[in-house]
């Protein structure tokens, strides 16, 4: 019995191919990049380190004197924070989540750390001809009267 409901359009009619997009591919290019946390503020440690963090992050290279300054404003959240204001958390990892902070955020953003050259970074490859295969001899069609 054939599936339900009309059949497949030939793929090159198709309008969306859902490709995945590149992974932009940043590195670590051992410059440190930004502004300093401003003077005038009692910057907890936590906050220098993270700062610092930012500041030498291969994505760094990237950022834009606005992003910069996004970044700022969610240093001063991050010292809210750390000095007990704990009703800033959500909004902290929001805006950290813009800059790809986990790798789970990176994969959102389409960001992959490491060297373009190198195998770990390459597209996904297809299927091996002995895979193919043995999906092709597991896979059997089902004939009506046996099932």
């Amino acid at each position: 019995m054939a599936g339900r409901g009309p059949a497949p359009k030939d793929p090159g009619a198709r309008v969306r191919r859902n490709l995945s997009e590149p992974l932009a591919i940043v590195q670590s290019d051992g410059v440190i990049h930004g502004p300093e946390l401003p003077d005038g503020r009692d910057w907890p440690d936590a906050t220098r380190d993270w700062w610092k963090t930012w500041r030498t992050a291969p994505q760094a290279s990237t950022f834009t004197d606005t992003d910069w300054s996004f970044l700022l404003d969610t240093a001063v959240l991050h010292m809210a924070f750390w000095d007990g204001d704990r009703a800033v958390a959500g909004e902290l990892r929001l805006r950290a989540a813009k800059f790809g902070a986990t790798p789970e955020d990176r994969a959102r953003l389409k960001i992959a750390v490491g060297d373009p050259k190198s195998e770990d970074n390459r597209a996904p490859r297809t299927q091996s001809k002995t895979q193919a295969a043995r999906r092709q001899r597991m896979l059997q069609p089902v004939d009506d009267q046996t099932a």
